[in-house]
């Protein structure tokens, strides 16, 4: 299958030019720009894209991509820092721009150059992109055309067709840049890339590659009922039927409802080999009087690994332990950038024992979420599942702010489903990345009737993103949020306010906790 290579030079965008190319049904990887360039010319790509990045070519210690890749025969891509890379190793004049420019501008068409074929002048016969640089190339390297420029960036576009090399300042693969997806198909027909990147030939790859891979032995999945998890059970029952066992620990920090919904989908619908393990209180016996967000994370996690070992060792010989691994959670480990500081313990499980010897499968390593998730359409799993929004491993427990217990938990749960079901009746459960409710550390004076209450608080937090690396708050409608408050103060006891969070990500996090 024809391959595209994303160079990563520290780009915020790295991911998003995967997935664009993806989306355009042509494979695509992202690779760290450490990489050898014997690597990258061994590893039969039909093209390069260079990706941005925060450097200017003039750092000490700048990355830059081994000149040699340039007159290899394959068509390369520089976009934003990787245009100027291009330009300044192959001899361009790259300067700091007269002021930096970040955000939308116009861009004037001065030719095709097979880049820009078939991208449409807009107002005024100009193009609107999507800008985010402190650098610019001055003059193009020898052989190149000037493609297209803006009022502050004299080269906005260019292109050496002989050589199948490209360069574009501005960011064709955000949705600000309207055309962007034309300039990208223009960059793979010069790759000649043919497209057979499609969730249904990687579902008959990946049972294939399973079944290869597993023969006879059984496998272990560690089912949660979210989206990733969900697809991977599903996809390994496909291929291997009851070679496979489900292990669900309900840890009682689920939402109204869910651990039975769960058990319905997978054990009934499914007649998937599911193990339903409620271990509710020994995990709020671990919680009894912490407080303390990360070491809430932490007892929660290291409980469920104790009850999975314990649950494991019942199931006698089982060699596979399959995980929900996303290519963002592959790609993290690899990036240019290096580990980021930590914000907060991520994931439900941060490992296991190193005496329990699975060797695991990971058959969603090769995806994106938005990937995922038409897998899971395919192979027929439920909307409400598919589209389920992000859950935090420990659940409720970093929702309810404070001390954990079941009466608090019961609250926050009635809460958090009138704003489910308030999300769904206004049709904006895909529209949202994530909304629910979170229980205050706090009381506050109110009137009920003629009486004075002194009654819990209940803040209301929901946020746009793509991919939670960056949020921002949901505008909802006054009417939606009315509904929710009137609900929530009349319908649960023990409340009485509602408040919006309106932080954005950064300087917030989208959880509480």
């Amino acid at each position: 299958m024809d391959k595209i290579c994303v160079l990563d030079f520290g780009a915020q965008y790295a991911q998003l030019i995967a997935r664009r190319v993806r989306e355009l049904s042509v494979y695509s990887e992202i690779v760290p720009c450490t990489e050898s360039v014997e690597t990258l010319l061994g590893a039969g790509y039909k093209g390069i894209i260079l990706s941005g990045g925060p450097s200017s070519v003039y750092d000490e210690g700048a990355p830059l991509p081994d000149k040699r890749l340039f007159d290899a025969g394959i068509p390369v891509l520089g976009i934003c820092y990787g245009m100027q890379a291009m330009g300044f190793l192959l001899g361009g004049e790259v300067v700091p721009a007269e002021r930096r420019e970040y955000g939308p501008a116009d861009l004037s068409l001065e030719a095709g150059g097979g880049l820009l074929d078939g991208v449409q002048p807009e107002d005024a016969g100009r193009v609107r992109v999507w800008m985010s640089h402190g650098d610019t190339v001055l003059k193009p390297p020898r052989g190149f055309v000037r493609l297209g420029s803006t009022d502050n960036c004299p080269v906005a576009a260019m292109a050496d067709t002989a050589r199948h090399l490209y360069g574009v300042q501005f960011h064709p693969e955000v949705a600000h840049t309207a055309q962007g997806m034309t300039v990208l198909r223009n960059f793979l027909a010069a790759c000649d890339a043919r497209g057979e990147w499609s969730m249904a030939s990687f579902i008959d790859n990946e049972v294939a590659a399973v079944r290869k891979a597993v023969g006879r032995d059984r496998v272990l999945c560690a089912l949660s009922g979210g989206v990733d998890s969900s697809v991977v059970a599903v996809l390994l029952h496909k291929a291997i039927g009851d070679q496979l066992t489900c292990l669900f620990v309900d840890n009682g920090l689920l939402r109204k409802g869910e651990a039975e919904s769960v058990v319905a989908t997978f054990r009934d619908a499914f007649k998937i080999n599911l193990i339903h393990v409620d271990a509710g209180k020994r995990f709020l016996d671990r919680l009894v009087d912490v407080t303390e967000p990360e070491t809430k994370r932490k007892r929660i996690g290291n409980e469920f690994i104790a009850v999975f070992e314990e649950e494991a060792r019942k199931l006698g010989e089982i060699p596979w332990l399959a995980q929900g691994t996303l290519y963002p959670d592959v790609i993290e480990s690899v990036s240019f950038k290096g580990p980021s500081a930590t914000i907060k313990t991520h994931h439900n499980v941060g490992g296991l024992p190193p005496h329990m010897k699975f060797k695991l499968i990971e058959p969603l390593r090769e995806l994106f979420k938005d990937e995922v998730r038409e897998v899971g359409a395919l192979l027929g799993l439920p909307a409400e599942i598919i589209w389920r929004q992000p859950f935090p491993g420990p659940g409720l427990a970093i929702r309810v702010l404070g001390e954990v217990n079941e009466e608090r938990l019961t609250v926050l749960r009635e809460a958090d489903a009138i704003v489910q079901d308030e999300i769904l009746r206004a049709g904006l459960q895909r529209g949202i990345w994530q909304a629910f409710a979170v229980l205050l550390p706090v009381r506050t004076v109110g009137v009920m009737g003629d009486f004075r209450t002194y009654a819990q608080v209940i803040a209301l937090r929901a946020v746009t993103s793509q991919d939670a690396m960056t949020a921002d708050w949901a505008r909802l409608p006054y009417d939606l949020l009315g509904r929710i408050s009137s609900r929530v103060i009349n319908e649960v006891k023990g409340v009485n306010r509602v408040v919006y969070d309106i932080s954005s990500k950064p300087p917030s996090t989208i959880e509480w906790e």
